[in-house]
């Protein structure tokens, strides 16, 4: 790889005894496809320069941005932040005239190693190698296009503050907040490529600012250690929220007495303020506990939120009624070994009124039938159904949503009953 390390303007200010070092570039500074441009000293883009990387850019020390700053779409640049010393990255320009393909963040220096307080729009993947990236509160803002992805997130390397999320993909934010990682990961069920998602991760008690003990009647407890915030800031966008719990940052209170039997008396929800009833809202849940036991865990929502804004895990209690001694096998092997070849459910003969409908973690419907389990037709692994992406097909290994709702007799008529859960399936 060719090499090249250019200084466009160099300047050296006195001012006492303190000395200021920067390149800056004016003019305009194209970086050509397999071509390398370092700085050592802080780099300032002024308000009158154009810099076109489609190489790679390497900045070891601060990094300002007043011009325009972009990249030619066919090419795969990159531009990477590295250094022993804290690295600031700002600038007057929007996020629009500040666009980075695949963005590098590399730099063992004191946490937060890196402080934003201009705005910056990734559009390929940002690679979180080491540093955490704090947002300035006097403003900042990271800004993932629509195809745009990240990787080696973790409580070390993630972006404390807020970021936004254009399109119409589904995307985990990487944030965090006091040295730990936690994600929300949002699932557009209806979304364009305009519509724009905003996140934040907050460690911290979310009752002093919306209190607990305004509730709806369902919701036993609110987490009263971290909370998140999803806001829609433009287009029209219908989502599911996943969000995780975990021992180090989550309350016991939600997940001390969990158990992987269906039969708790008490299960884990995602709840949401709502600023114009002021109170907590259940936006509902499906729980999956994780592999190494009960202390971490996800819970999705499985449609779509009732609104945006504040987002907090609880633990509600389950109705006391009577489901007609109706059981969920959780766990589906499609490889005709005879174990759990098939989606079971125990009891479901029983109440021949009922409805059995699968989606995938996207949201698509992949199985539906009615009167379940009474003529073969039961989910074994293939995706059916009039609006299933490709009936007969089979599905990827991986965790699906059922719906099942049934008709129950009792004494004064009937009643009808819901069940919402996961399933993993193994096409193994």
């Amino acid at each position: 790889m060719k090499k090249i390390n250019i200084i466009l303007f160099f300047v050296i200010l006195f001012f006492n005894v303190n000395i200021k070092a920067q390149t800056v570039n004016i003019g305009e500074l194209t970086i050509s496809p397999r071509t390398v441009f370092s700085s050592k000293l802080n780099f300032e883009n002024s308000f009158t320069g154009t810099l076109l990387n489609d190489g790679e850019l390497v900045i070891f020390s601060d990094f300002n941005n007043d011009g325009l700053v972009f990249f030619t779409d066919n090419q795969n640049s990159s531009t990477k932040f590295t250094g022993k010393n804290n690295q600031k990255i700002s600038g007057s320009s929007p996020a629009e005239f500040t666009k980075f393909n695949n963005l590098i963040f590399d730099n063992s220096s004191k946490q937060p190693a890196f402080e934003i307080s201009g705005n910056i729009s990734i559009s390929g993947t940002s690679d979180f190698r080491k540093g955490i990236v704090h947002i300035s509160k006097q403003g900042g803002l990271i800004l993932y296009e629509t195809d745009a992805t990240h990787l080696n997130t973790d409580n070390e390397s993630h972006i404390d503050g807020y970021v936004e999320k254009v399109g119409n993909s589904d995307f985990s934010f990487p944030i965090g907040d006091n040295s730990y990682y936690r994600s929300a990961k949002i699932t557009p069920t209806i979304a364009s490529v305009k519509t724009s998602l905003r996140g934040k991760y907050f460690f911290e008690n979310s009752n002093m600012l919306y209190p607990h003990s305004s509730k709806v009647g369902n919701v036993e407890q609110i987490d009263d250690q971290e909370y998140w915030e999803i806001e829609n800031q433009s287009g029209d966008a219908e989502i599911m929220i996943t969000i995780s719990w975990d021992q180090t940052t989550t309350s016991d209170i939600i997940w001390k007495d969990l158990k992987r039997s269906e039969t708790n008396d008490e299960i884990i929800t995602i709840v949401r303020w709502d600023k114009e009833q002021k109170l907590w809202v259940d936006e509902g849940g499906v729980a999956e506990i994780g592999f190494n036991g009960i202390e971490s865990g996800t819970v999705t929502t499985f449609s779509k939120v009732s609104g945006f804004g504040v987002f907090a895990l609880a633990r509600i209690k389950k109705s006391a009624k009577n489901d007609g001694y109706v059981f969920v096998y959780n766990a589906v092997s499609s490889n005709n070994d005879g174990k759990n070849d098939f989606f079971k459910i125990d009891g479901i003969q029983n109440h021949p009124n009922n409805r059995v409908t699968i989606y995938n973690r996207w949201g698509a419907r992949v199985f539906e039938t009615t009167n379940y389990d009474s003529n073969g037709n039961v989910f074994n692994g293939y995706s059916q159904g009039k609006s299933a992406a490709s009936n007969d097909s089979k599905l990827p290994t991986g965790t699906y949503f059922y719906v099942l709702s049934y008709e129950l007799k009792i004494e004064n008529g009937s009643q009808n009953v819901e069940k919402v859960g996961y399933l993993y399936l193994n096409d193994n």
